[in-house]
């Protein structure tokens, strides 16, 4: 079983204070690594890695300073997992400030490609490494239940820019996933109803702590669900995805 899969190395998740994140850091400490949870909220941040004896880095993760002193202080990684992302004020279109709409892709796409810029190197130089970027359904789902219009584009950016990364780099042995975890119940969801169609909250992490094994590298790049691509079913998937070409996000004519 994926779960008792033992991984060693060191890992890095943005956004680890809580919900989604907390839960990866969690399962990854778990599974062997050494984990550092970076969050803006110095007690959630903190709270976390003592629960897992890990390491708290407080800031911002579209700050540059913050982000090159995290990996000053780290060091390399062996697995990136960026997290890290808010969903931006809830209003419609007209009634959205400019300000708190690009706030969103601040964090939620140029926080991906800071701690990438960081983190590259130093696998390069380790000889690789893996990145898993946390996307949204939102990218490409008609609707969502994210009021939001800035969500829904920063996550289908965060999807692409993995995609690109993911062919760059997968033959120098960094390989990028793009993920989405489904639809959890955490503060950014807090406002939805009680009968949408909830993931469980154990399936992102284990996901997270498959591709860290190293078993999915074939799949670089790909979307993958974390509850409609379970490890166990995913693993017998692998050569009818790439033969025809599924989980990407394409122009079907």
């Amino acid at each position: 079983m994926y779960a008792d899969d033992r991984l060693d190395g060191v890992a890095l998740v943005t956004g680890g204070g809580r919900g989604i994140g907390a839960n990866i850091a969690r399962e990854l400490a778990a599974a062997g690594m050494e984990v550092a949870v970076t969050a803006r909220t110095s007690e959630q941040v903190e709270s976390v890695a003592r629960e897992i004896g890990g390491r708290a880095l407080v800031g911002d993760v579209s700050r540059d300073e913050d982000v090159e002193r995290w990996f000053a202080e780290l060091g390399g990684v062996d697995l990136l997992v960026n997290n890290a992302g808010i969903a931006g004020p809830t209003a419609s279109f007209l009634d959205e400030d400019p300000s708190a709409w690009w706030r969103v892709f601040e964090v939620n796409v140029r926080g991906v490609f800071l701690c990438c810029r960081q983190a590259v190197p130093r696998m390069l130089e380790h000889g690789g490494g893996r990145i898993v970027n946390v996307a949204s359904g939102s990218a490409y789902l008609p609707t969502s239940g994210m009021s939001s219009t800035a969500y829904g584009p920063s996550k289908a950016a965060v999807h692409r820019f993995s995609e690109l990364l993911a062919g760059q780099l997968a033959p120098r042995g960094i390989y990028v996933f793009p993920i989405s975890p489904g639809l959890v119940q955490t503060e950014m969801t807090g406002n939805m109803s009680d009968d949408a169609p909830w993931t469980p909250p154990e399936c992102a992490p284990r996901l997270v702590r498959a591709l860290a094994s190293g078993r999915f590298d074939r799949l670089n790049g790909r979307y993958l669900h974390a509850e409609h691509d379970p490890p166990e079913e995913l693993e017998r998937r692998i050569d009818q995805v790439l033969e025809d070409d599924l989980n990407a996000i394409r122009l079907r004519r």
